[in-house]
């Protein structure tokens, strides 16, 4: 399929597109606020967590259900379906969870539709992860 736009009006959408800031994290810091945590956003630590309990050296991530394939929600695109299945395949394969553990992290990666349809349920997660 060809793009409709030109290179430069493409890169000019795709730069408006945001990686910090975005409703999902907003969600996540809105509930660790609730449970009286201290955290600090996009920490400089391999994957750049989107929150970090130093205290607890926890990193949590959230995912988007598109880009991180949520079994509940994701759908492959019908157009170009070979570039977004090995695209998407390397975000799940996720290797950055593995160098953080070996550096003595605790990794939460929390789904997106969770923050919205069940924050109780991730407060509970969170507060099993400090327990430990």
């Amino acid at each position: 399929m060809v793009d409709i736009f030109s290179k430069q009006k493409r890169s000019e959408i795709m730069a408006q597109v945001k990686s910090k800031n975005t409703k999902p994290e907003i969600l996540l810091r809105k509930i660790l606020r609730s449970m009286s945590l201290k955290y600090r956003p996009h920490y400089a630590i391999e994957g750049k967590p989107d929150a970090v309990l130093l205290p607890y050296k926890i990193a949590l991530f959230v995912d988007g259900c598109f880009w991180h394939k949520c079994p509940k929600c994701f759908r492959l695109p019908k157009s170009n379906a070979k570039y977004w299945s090995a695209k998407i395949s390397k975000n799940v394969a996720r290797k950055v969870n593995m160098t953080l553990k070996r550096k003595s992290w605790r990794v939460l990666r929390i789904r997106e539709h969770e923050l919205s349809q069940n924050p109780d349920n991730v407060k509970n997660k969170i507060m099993l992860l400090i327990k430990d």
